[in-house]
Parts: C-alpha cells; sequence; structure tokens
C-alpha cells in the first residue's frame, strides 16, 4: 500500500499541475480515493481537508452493495452513508456514486447536506448490487445525475443508452410513471452538470458552452416516431451520436471521430488485449509447470 502522506503529496501535485478551474474547462482535477471502507479514516479526512482547501470536488463510492453495509457494521458501527458523514464527506462539494442501499434517514441526509449523487443504474444491474432509491432522493430534493462506472463493469459506456436504462430501471420498482423519458434526461444533462458543480454545461441556454449532440430522426429505427422524437430517443434502440459538438468545436461528423482515427483506435486496443492475453497465459504456464515440479 502506498503512504498516506505520499497519497495526499501526489494528489495536491495533480491539483497545481492540472486543475483548470475557468469557465469551460475540459480538465479539473477531484479527489477521489474509492471508498472509505478501502482507505484509511485518515486518508478520507485529511482528503477532503486538501480538497477543501484546494476548492475542488469530492467523490467517492458509497453504499453499492449490502455486502458493503454489513462490513462497515460490523467494522465501523456505523451503515455507509453514516460512516461518511463522520469523515466530514457529506456536502455540496461531494457527489458519491451508486447509493443504492440507503434507507429514509440517509437519503434525507443527502439531500439536507446538497450531496450529490452519480447513479449507475447498468453497472448496478451488471453487478447485481440492486436499484437505487432515485425517485425517493429526487423527491428529497437531491441532485442526482447519470454515469457509466468504468468498463470493468459497463462494456458499452453508451451514454443514450444509460438514459434509457434508468427510465426503465426507476419504473421497475413498480410505478410506470416514476420516470418519463425527459426525467431521465434532465438527470443525464442538468443533473450531471449538479454533480460535477458545473454551472457552464447541462443545458442549452445563453451563457452556457456549446454542446451539442445530434441524432437522426430519418433512420429505421426512428420511423414512425415524428409525434415525440425527444421521447423515441430515449425509448428506441440507442443510436450512435449523428454529429457532436463540444464547446463549439465539432467532434463527431457523421458519426465518426472528426480529428482521430477509430480504426487505428481499435486496433491499438486489439494489440493491447492481445499484449494481455498473452501475458496471462505465459504467467498461468509457469505456474502450472511449477506445481507438476513441485509435485513430483
Amino acid at each position: 500500500m502506498e503512504d498516506t502522506d505520499a497519497i495526499l503529496t501526489q494528489t495536491e501535485d495533480a491539483i497545481r499541475r492540472w486543475h483548470d478551474p475557468r469557465p469551460g474547462a475540459m480538465v479539473r482535477v477531484a479527489v477521489a480515493p474509492c471508498s472509505p471502507f478501502s482507505a484509511t479514516p485518515r486518508l478520507m479526512r485529511e482528503s477532503a481537508a486538501l480538497a477543501r482547501r484546494a476548492g475542488v470536488r469530492l467523490h467517492t463510492h458509497i453504499a453499492e452493495t449490502v455486502d458493503e453495509e454489513d462490513y462497515c457494521r460490523r467494522i465501523f458501527g456505523r451503515r455507509p452513508l453514516q460512516l461518511l458523514d463522520d469523515l466530514e464527506w457529506l456536502g455540496p462539494d461531494v457527489w458519491l456514486a451508486h447509493c443504492v442501499h440507503l434507507n429514509g434517514d440517509d437519503i434525507r441526509r443527502v439531500a439536507q447536506t446538497g450531496t450529490a449523487v452519480a447513479w449507475c443504474p447498468t453497472s448496478n444491474l451488471r453487478l447485481g448490487s440492486g436499484i437505487a432509491p432515485v425517485g425517493e432522493l429526487l423527491e428529497a430534493g437531491a441532485a442526482v445525475g447519470l454515469a457509466v462506472d468504468g468498463s470493468a463493469s459497463n462494456d458499452a459506456g453508451h451514454m443514450l443508452a444509460e438514459v434509457r436504462q434508468a427510465m426503465l430501471l426507476a419504473r421497475a420498482r413498480g410505478n410506470p410513471k416514476r420516470m418519463s423519458a425527459r426525467d431521465a434526461l434532465r438527470i443525464a444533462t442538468r443533473g450531471s452538470a449538479r454533480c460535477l458543480g458545473r454551472d457552464d454545461v447541462g443545458a442549452l441556454l445563453p451563457g452556457k458552452r456549446g454542446d451539442v449532440a445530434l441524432y437522426s430522426a430519418d433512420s429505421l429505427p426512428m420511423a414512425g416516431t415524428q409525434f415525440d422524437p425527444v421521447a423515441a430517443l430515449v425509448y428506441c434502440f440507442p443510436q450512435r451520436v449523428r454529429h457532436l459538438v463540444v464547446d463549439g468545436r465539432q467532434v463527431v461528423r457523421d458519426g465518426r471521430l472528426v480529428n482521430m482515427d477509430e480504426d487505428v483506435i481499435a486496433a491499438d486496443a486489439r494489440s493491447v488485449e492481445q499484449r494481455i492475453l498473452t501475458g496471462t497465459r505465459e504467467r498461468g504456464n509457469r505456474g502450472t509447470r511449477r506445481a507438476r515440479r513441485g509435485g513430483m
């Protein structure tokens, strides 16, 4: 394990070198130890203090699984969110991933402190974590955004597919009117901007950055949807974006990246995969040979 002082020093250096606080910034740094049960209490407390001195946001994973809750109760005598609260890790400068297993008191505390939640529906389904109480969080006034988690728990990372998944999953708790297509889109855009503490993105309004995603309404999956193309965008099979503009600069044109060669990226990924697989097989073969020698 890394030394706590070294972690804090390196984190402070990363903030100093890379964090850009200006409106429209493309790179911002957040202080994000993985979870309060996999980091020491000292690291959690001092990470929070460091972030607040530097004026950057805090992020961690919490209340994802039942096992996590059992562990926190057994080791710390607290529920996961209570543990975060004790460590001064709730507030308007914090966003938390998952929050699947929250009780009523937890939900009220999240809303009361202005803490934001990054909802990861596909990841939570893939790992069998459960269904986050997003409807209750929104009713309590909490900020909720949408996230795809990482490639280890979400193989697609497709944001529009995540919007559709979110809408359907919210209804799976027994209320078909709990979340509309527009509600899900609002969480993915405005809600996510709130999670990141950004008032310069998240909506097409004067004074905000020029971020626009355009989808085709003429494709076969969208045929017969002109009565409500916005809802159809969420209900129908998730499309690939047609044109994408980020801060006024087009980065996708006709479904292809403008400034990077997608075929080269895919080939590089396959090459890395092959090296990993080859290395894994070689290590496995060496282990088998050692085991055979030891058993002779």
